[in-house]
């Protein structure tokens, strides 16, 4: 007998997800550049791209949003001006690669955009001018480098129970729990963009170094305080920042940062709060929210810590950070006149010195208590 064909069901149609309006909205954005210096050739006229200005003094610090933002003025890249052609061809030329990634649905790292410009005679002459194109190309578009797909070498990490469904191509409604990986899952594009599906955390623990990371997935500390811990890895790559961001306004929960108890540590924090001058231009990579929690400069007298000396980068570090508008409010004013006052540091893993678990059992429970009160 003739076998039976098996009828084929319907296939089910494709889950639209936030990032393909992302992806859409970005496309929509580069091709419109493309149009205008096109439209502009047509009518017989030089074309030129006209940004915000990131010139130190068009950035302003923002209390409403609690960053530091761009201000009204604008720079122009004219053809007509000869020493503007080779910056104005940089960036249209990355536009149109950016536009190439999100149409092909590929991603790019900072480095690969370097090499893949010299192979259609684009000359960046160091890759840091390369980058700072593409940051260029962020300004005009008003948005960051992941929304089209180029990203740095990622180095941070998340775990705890949060389950995540990748949008991603070819893992499209595909679920995890970031508990399955005991080293945790490291924050690339496709975490980052993933929806948040569910969570039993009701904090995060934003961690500048490694080693305490794994301090707390080792002591449970994700169970103990029902929290997501996440490595930083020092100044939090842009991917981190922006999935701490989705998981403080999506999911609601405090993020508490905790830093080597030093004025670049402060910093690492005050960049993940308030964000920085030199991403101004952009919004949504802060966690105004956020709390530092520490090492606060105080613990080290408070905990016996054995301390560090300053030297003079740190107390250079210190003054600026004393004049910085993201600075001015407790605990941030009250720890640096600390610092300033006993010139001493220390870093996380000094609190070992009372045993390997007393940062989960001792230290941070008795902070937490403090920031509770608060």
């Amino acid at each position: 007998m003739p076998r039976r064909k098996r009828e084929r069901k319907p296939a089910k149609p494709r889950k639209e997800y936030k990032i393909d309006k992302l992806r859409q909205e970005v496309e929509n954005k580069l091709t419109n550049i493309g149009k205008q210096l096109v439209n502009t050739i047509e009518n017989n006229k030089f074309p030129t791209i006209q940004m915000p200005s990131r010139s130190t003094g068009n950035i302003v610090y923002d209390p409403k949003t609690r960053q530091y933002i761009l201000g009204q003025k604008t720079t122009e890249r004219s053809s007509r001006n000869i020493a503007h052609l080779r910056p104005f061809t940089q960036t249209t030329w990355t536009a149109s690669f950016a536009q190439e990634l999100l149409t092909t649905q590929k991603s790019s790292t900072l480095r690969d955009v370097y090499y893949n410009a010299m192979s259609h005679d684009i000359k960046f002459q160091t890759q840091q001018e390369s980058d700072q194109t593409i940051v260029e190309l962020e300004t005009l578009i008003d948005h960051p480098r992941e929304d089209f797909n180029i990203y740095p070498e990622e180095r941070s990490s998340i775990f705890g129970d949060l389950t995540i469904e990748y949008t991603v191509p070819g893992y499209e409604g595909k679920q995890v729990n970031l508990t399955t990986h005991p080293d945790g899952f490291m924050i690339g594009s496709a975490l980052s963009s993933a929806q948040l599906v569910k969570t039993s955390a009701r904090l995060v623990l934003a961690v500048e170094k490694g080693a305490m990371f794994s301090r707390f997935v080792e002591e449970g500390a994700d169970r103990k305080f029902k929290a997501l811990i996440v490595h930083t890895a020092g100044m939090a790559p842009r991917a981190t920042r922006k999935i701490l961001r989705r998981i403080s306004d999506e999911l609601g929960l405090r993020v508490v940062t905790l830093v080597d108890s030093d004025p670049w540590g402060m910093a690492i924090a005050g960049v993940l709060i308030y964000g920085s001058a030199a991403a101004a231009h952009l919004r949504e990579l802060t966690v105004p929210d956020a709390v530092y929690a520490g090492l606060y400069p105080s613990d080290i007298e408070r905990y016996n810590l054995p301390p560090i000396k300053f030297n003079k980068e740190d107390e250079r570090r210190v003054k600026e950070l004393i004049k910085d508008p993201r600075f001015q409010q407790e605990p941030w004013s009250r720890e640096l006149k600390v610092f300033q006052k006993n010139q001493r540091k220390a870093e996380l893993e000094s609190l070992s010195r009372y045993g390997l678990d007393f940062v989960v059992k001792k230290y941070l429970p008795e902070r937490l208590a403090e920031l509770e009160k608060s």
